[in-house]
């Protein structure tokens, strides 16, 4: 096998063994620590610090440890995420968050360096494009890494339906699940659903072991950059310093546009953390039990997953216009059913059908809005995707921020609220658009497959 490829799998392996953890115990944060709201403090603390960690620790980290080691030393970061859970309190949860938050920006920045390297690498030795080997090798990682949703909730599911105390939830507890939840303690694991704690652990030991594997396989089996890519990692990270990026993101706002796609890019981080924190919650785990969560996250992932590649394709003939209007239209006809329905037990496969409009809608948001943003904003970028992450972050942090202080009928407002603003802004950055340069092109399909690579770097 080809050296450059073998370390593109690598990468790709190891990545898919590190979120095959996170990725599950993510989905059940706001289950598992229900008490006081101490879940979505955790995740509330992590998209905090990892606003933090973007501004300046992957170049710094990178200069100095490398590539290798940067991938490395970040995972354990992940790592001590794991381990947090298994006695989780506000001394070791939150601790462990703030861990993984500052770990998950120089993550990704060192494997999109790494991969960039191995590309041009492999594009000089044999002659070919460097763009075109740079979108085999990212393709490459995400066909394999993009799986890591449908693993991490599957052994979730597969641990907690060992259980032998599943005993039907009550009528009083029933009650209390879905948009007018009774914010109670009923409300979060309705007791009879509490998994035990050997099996908690159980799920705990296997995410920490997944994840151990992922640090080892970098460590034994990924390449250091030679001697003579050196100079092509440096030139790479001859980033502007920590003050000249923060002042360029900053700076960048006093681009109309930017200021318009601010509601947008919040909406984004809004929606995601309310699938992720209130509905896995209040609805899932409420009516149907913890062991659920992870089947119906499966769902999410695999129409999220391959609606993706379908609008990334398609875009370029229906416009991204029309694609908004579809996720628009989606996911407004989910907020406003939610509010209405009680969810069941007897109701299995609607809650799987929410799941899987909701993985529609978010494929458009996510592929799109990057989308947007790197037609918009061609010359600057970098400053431009610096504000997608922040204010992206910002969302979550919100999100979840207020995830246990409000009923989960005034969050589908809130979020209906922001979707309405977010449109009729966008609308305004059209308008503009249409103004300035009549009859611009949307989205090619080369902006799109890009597109993939940004979505999955705002989402850790």
């Amino acid at each position: 096998m080809e050296r450059n490829l073998k370390n593109v799998l690598v990468i790709s392996f190891g990545f898919l063994l590190l979120f095959t953890a996170y990725g599950g115990l993510q989905n059940l944060q706001s289950s598992l620590h229900s008490e006081e709201g101490l879940g979505v403090a955790s995740l509330s603390a992590l998209y905090a610090a990892l606003i933090l960690s973007s501004m300046f620790l992957p170049p710094i980290l990178i200069k100095k440890l490398g590539c290798k080691w940067t991938i490395a030393g970040s995972m354990c970061c992940y790592i001590a995420f794991s381990l947090g859970n298994f006695y989780a309190s506000w001394y070791t949860l939150i601790p462990t968050s703030v861990i993984l938050g500052l770990g998950g920006a120089p993550l990704w920045s060192a494997k999109c360096t790494y991969l960039t390297i191995a590309s041009n690498s492999y594009a000089e030795k044999t002659g070919k494009n460097g763009k075109d080997i740079i979108n085999q090798y990212f393709g490459v990682f995400f066909l394999i890494f993009q799986s890591s949703g449908i693993w991490g909730n599957l052994i979730s599911s597969l641990v907690f339906s060992q259980a032998s105390n599943k005993a039907e939830i009550s009528e009083e507890n029933l009650a209390c699940c879905g948009a007018y939840d009774c914010i109670t303690d009923t409300t979060n694991t309705t007791g009879s659903a509490e998994p035990s704690n050997s099996l908690i652990y159980t799920l705990l030991g296997s995410y920490t072991a997944s994840g151990v594997l992922a640090v080892l396989l970098i460590v034994i089996f990924l390449d250091q950059l030679k001697s003579d890519q050196a100079e092509t990692e440096k030139e790479i990270l001859e980033t502007p310093t920590f003050w000249s990026t923060f002042l360029a993101t900053f700076q960048h706002l006093k681009d109309k546009r930017q200021c318009l796609l601010i509601p947008l890019t919040m909406y984004s981080g809004f929606e995601q953390g309310f699938l992720s924190g209130d509905y896995t919650k209040t609805f899932v785990t409420c009516a149907l039990g913890i062991h659920y969560v992870g089947y119906v996250m499966i769902c999410f992932s695999a129409v999220n997953s391959l609606a993706s590649l379908l609008f990334g394709k398609i875009s370029q003939f229906t416009g991204r216009k029309l694609l908004f209007a579809l996720a628009t239209v989606t996911n407004t006809a989910c907020i406003i059913a939610l509010l209405l329905w009680k969810p069941l037990p007897k109701q299995l496969a609607v809650f799987f059908v929410f799941s899987a409009l909701w993985g529609l809608s978010d494929a458009i948001w996510q592929t799109q809005t990057n989308g947007l943003y790197g037609i918009l904003f061609e010359k600057h970028k970098e400053a431009a995707f610096a504000n997608y992450r922040l204010w992206e972050s910002l969302g979550f942090v919100i999100a979840f921020g207020y995830s246990t202080k409000l009923q989960v009928y005034i969050k589908l407002y809130i979020l209906l609220s922001v979707l309405v603003l977010s449109m009729v802004m966008y609308g305004a950055v059209e308008y503009l658009e249409a103004k300035s340069s009549p009859g611009a092109p949307t989205a090619t399909q080369e902006e799109n497959a890009e597109t993939k690579k940004e979505n999955v770097e705002t989402l850790i």
